[in-house]
């Protein structure tokens, strides 16, 4: 068994008043975020019940993180191979199919990076870059739903003389 790492996130109620859960219309969702020595993230629920629009919801942080996850992978990957990436951006959707009491299990989560690289790379090499980088993204495999990794076809880099 390999080396355990703990990470500890504070999740602090910040929308208590004096009339507290009363009924499931009257309080407020909203919340914060916390990870000592960084600055909090606002939160708040899913907009199928009144909350701030602005703040952050738990299932964008949950996509976001399995996209940030996938990202490092890809990057730790192509530098191990000599490849080198000047730019990367993954817009990424997650499924929710909704069931009893208005929420659900994920169905599908899909990963759309648009990869930047200094040289050419042919569209083969760059899939086996994102699958090996899927296969690591260990945070995908903490999941019981599928994350599927469709890349855009590679950039190369415009220089600008």
């Amino acid at each position: 068994m390999g080396a355990l790492h703990t990470y500890t996130v504070t999740v602090d109620w910040t929308g208590a008043d004096d009339t507290g859960t009363r009924s499931y219309t009257s309080y407020s969702r909203d919340h914060e975020v916390r990870v000592e020595g960084k600055p909090s993230l606002l939160a708040t629920s899913d907009r199928k019940v009144a909350a701030d629009v602005s703040r952050y919801r738990a299932e964008e942080l949950f996509v976001g993180a399995v996209s940030q996850s996938q990202m490092l992978w890809f990057l730790r990957t192509a530098a191990a191979q000599g490849v080198v990436v000047v730019g990367y951006t993954d817009v990424a959707t997650a499924t929710e199919r909704i069931e009893g009491a208005n929420s659900g299990p994920f169905s599908d989560i899909v990963l759309r990076p648009r990869v930047t690289y200094a040289e050419p790379i042919s569209e083969e090499a760059a899939a086996r870059l994102h699958e090996d980088a899927r296969v690591q993204n260990h945070i995908a495999r903490s999941l019981s739903c599928p994350v599927r990794v469709q890349p855009a076809p590679p950039v190369r880099e415009a220089h600008v003389g």
